[in-house]
């Protein structure tokens, strides 16, 4: 699945929190000074989605909620460079925009800078205008620019502080998660070495001990294994290395490596990019894909799995398709959280996708799964600068 830029800005506003209803007083303050550096009676941040124009701060007007192709902000969202208008009326950008031609307002100069994400998003303008022609200097136009910088490391700081709340709730539940899910395996040996303890006492032979034991090895291995997925979980995606990585030849390692689990897939692979990335952690991202598609067969049908990707503009969509049990809708984004497990009767911890979403979110990417168009199965799609 590939994002297109509306998409992609609507996931930007969604990322920062940005329509929230929530007081913004600093905000405020820079449109304010936005307004007044540039000796101009008004001023707006304006946020675009894919079907309206929000002024979430105004000065000098009352902020509102416009329909996007009434938006001045909307028709400079591609411009790669800040806008400076004298006449809004001469432009012909404007000369047919409501804000201008008097039925909605009598702009005359307009001067913008974009917001941006740090994924190269425009999403919305810090803007300033007049009903009077006028022009800005140098200064104020550098000043302007570094204010809309500020709007940005609002939004930023925002986005930063939820994702530490939501971190630390996550971290709760995990904590919470794993102690209850390694509790079952410790029992198993704590039972079985109790009994083996109660056999040697009362004289019995080794080999009516092998059950026993095998109860207790089995347990510590599925222990060792939950410990070990925590760690690599841990780790992953803490620290990015970049380097180009080739994925066609990662790919070629893992269908050796996997070739257990693999064996009786009918495996496509299609043409693969270099990208800029941690090598370590793209291995993992494509290792945890391959690995679920090839667990989560249907009973009914031999297990199909193909990798595509897909370039569009500076960033590459890889898709791994599967025509295996498939997801609820309702349950897409849930399966990216640790120590989910939709289906119980699969082996496992739970932590494959998430820390396949680690390693994106480390990359500045985007992942999420949908249903297979043939009919049956997923798709899990990984978006990455390329």
């Amino acid at each position: 699945m590939t994002l297109t830029e509306d998409e992609r800005r609507v996931a930007g506003i969604q990322a920062y929190g940005a329509l929230d209803d929530v007081p913004r007083p600093e905000l405020a303050a820079v449109v304010e000074l936005a307004a007044r550096i540039c000796g101009v009676p008004m001023a707006t941040v304006d946020i675009i989605t894919g079907t309206e124009q929000h002024q979430l701060a105004a000065f000098g007007v009352e902020a509102s909620t416009y329909r996007r192709e009434d938006s001045i902000s909307a028709a400079i969202l591609h411009e790669d460079a800040p806008v400076v208008v004298a006449d809004a009326a001469l432009d012909p950008r404007f000369t047919e925009n409501p804000f201008v031609t008097g039925e909605l307002g009598t702009v005359r100069f307009y001067a913008a800078h974009r917001l941006v994400t740090r994924d190269g998003v425009a999403f919305g303008t810090l803007s300033v205008f007049d009903e009077e022609v006028r022009e800005l200097d140098d200064s104020q136009a550098r000043a302007l620019g570094t204010l809309a910088d500020r709007v940005v490391d609002v939004f930023e700081l925002q986005m930063a502080r939820a994702r530490l709340e939501r971190s630390n709730d996550r971290l709760a539940a995990f904590a919470g998660q794993v102690t209850h899910d390694l509790k079952t395996p410790l029992t198993t040996m704590s039972l079985s070495l109790e009994l083996i303890r109660d056999e040697l006492e009362d004289g019995a032979d080794a080999e009516d001990l092998v059950p026993l034991i095998n109860r207790a090895l089995g347990g510590s291995r599925r222990m060792t294994t939950m410990i070990e997925d925590v760690l690599s979980f841990a780790r992953l995606g803490t620290e990015v290395d970049l380097v180009p990585v080739d994925l066609a030849e990662v790919a070629d390692e893992l269908v050796v490596d996997l070739s257990t689990q693999l064996e009786d897939v009918d495996l496509t692979i299609g043409d693969l990019p270099t990208l800029p990335g941690d090598r370590a952690q793209l291995r993992a991202l494509l290792q945890n894909l391959l690995t679920n598609a090839a667990k989560f067969r249907a009973e009914d049908r031999p297990p199909v799995v193909s990798v595509s990707a897909m370039k569009f503009g500076d960033r590459w969509t890889i898709e791994v398709a599967d025509n295996g049990i498939g997801i609820p809708e309702d349950q897409r984004e849930r399966v990216f959280e640790p120590m989910v497990r939709l289906d119980k009767r699969i082996d496992g911890v739970g932590i494959g996708l998430a820390t396949v979403k680690r390693v994106v979110e480390s990359h500045h990417g985007a992942i999420g799964a949908s249903a297979n168009p043939a009919g049956q199965g997923s798709v899990f799609w990984v978006e990455l600068p390329g």
